[in-house]
């Protein structure tokens, strides 16, 4: 009885899902405007217009070797996230041409991958790096599949797609190797998206707020609570943790230069 009950009420929330996706994109019949950095601010003005207009960017502009780069996660379980995501990155990637990437927390390698193909869109040489346990271990918030060999899985991820192998650290981001490894260079691009916990997420932005470059860039996963956007039925608003690290943020070294969703970026300011 209660399986049926938990069947039932999933697939309404799979069709309201579905609703809310048709009915964003409805209003773009006739396509969406074009995104370029001076666009930015107004996402964190309204971040969930904002976010809208990622999605339709998604739907109408977006190349469309990135739209299959996504629905290849999508479809295959292989990762989280959303399309006004893929969305943000390519913004990124176009308008501040990184050099070195680095990613806390690789999952089964969706971003890692993105950020390669950005990088061979684009004409980049970009270095891609990962530091990761490449294991189900989770955190109060995520738990993941047990069966999944990560690191492989990751690097199966970007032969399906002809990259490059990339820089693959196996460690937890607090490990001793891992806080050397981000310490060793000066980074033009940073996203993290390990350990929600708030102890954890702190001591990452820590360590790559001392190594991101001036004018480099952080991307902080899960941490759009407590800010002004709403996000649709489909989306997620984030978790405690990356949220609250959000609002201690010492803005006389950092900047927030846009809001796609509950992705936070930040800039580093000229010391």
């Amino acid at each position: 009885m209660m399986r049926g009950v938990r069947y039932l009420k999933g697939q309404v929330h799979a069709w309201r899902q579905r609703q809310a996706r048709q009915s964003l994109l409805a209003r773009c019949r006739d396509g969406s405007a074009e995104i370029t950095r001076a666009h930015w601010r107004e996402s964190l003005a309204d971040p969930t217009e904002f976010y809208t207009r990622c999605f339709q960017y998604f739907h109408t502009r977006l190349p469309a070797e990135l739209q299959a780069h996504r629905r290849y996660f999508a479809e295959g379980g292989r990762g989280f996230g959303e399309e006004a995501f893929h969305v943000m990155w390519f913004q990124l990637f176009r308008e501040l041409r990184p050099a070195s990437f680095l990613e806390i927390g690789v999952y089964r390698g969706q971003t890692i991958s993105l950020a390669a193909l950005l990088a061979r869109q684009l004409d980049l040489n970009c270095e891609v790096n990962g530091i990761s346990p490449f294991s189900p271990a989770g955190d109060a918030r995520s738990k993941y599949r047990e069966e999944v060999d990560y690191h492989t899985d990751t690097l199966a991820n970007f032969a399906h797609f002809n990259l490059p192998v990339p820089r693959l650290l196996k460690a937890y981001s607090t490990d001793a190797v891992a806080l050397e490894q981000i310490a060793a260079r000066s980074w033009d691009l940073i996203y993290i998206d390990g350990n929600h916990d708030y102890e954890v997420a702190r001591s990452d932005w820590e360590a790559c707020a001392r190594a991101v470059k001036p004018q480099g860039v952080i991307v902080l996963d899960d941490a759009g609570l407590g800010s002004a956007y709403v996000p649709p039925r489909f989306a997620f608003g984030g978790h405690p943790g990356p949220s609250r690290i959000v609002q201690e943020i010492d803005r006389s070294r950092f900047q927030e230069i846009l809001q796609v969703g509950h992705n936070r970026v930040f800039q580093k300011l000229p010391q």
